[in-house]
């Protein structure tokens, strides 16, 4: 079993990479994808503290966290191509 350091160290480097790609990059879909990048990365330690202790809140908090992301992804594109279009 992999254990949850290696976890933490992962979600953390995600996190970092999604929050320079916010602060560096001015492309707004690179500015999105990296902000799922970021939730990704919370999902990731949710999941690997829920997995430690053994109880399912985690992996319920990352459901609810997926579907605010989805749409969170669905409502950005949408903009992106409104904006294009005009």
């Amino acid at each position: 079993m992999v254990p949850l350091d290696y976890y933490l160290i992962l979600s953390a480097a995600l996190f970092v990479i999604g929050v320079a790609g916010v602060v560096i990059r001015r492309n707004i879909i690179v500015i999105l994808m990296s902000v799922e990048l970021m939730l990704n990365a919370v999902n990731l330690t949710f999941i690997a503290f829920s997995r430690s202790l053994g109880t399912m809140d985690g992996q319920v908090i990352v459901f609810f966290v997926m579907t605010v992301a989805a749409a969170e992804a669905v409502i950005g594109l949408a903009i992106v191509i409104s904006v294009f279009r005009h």
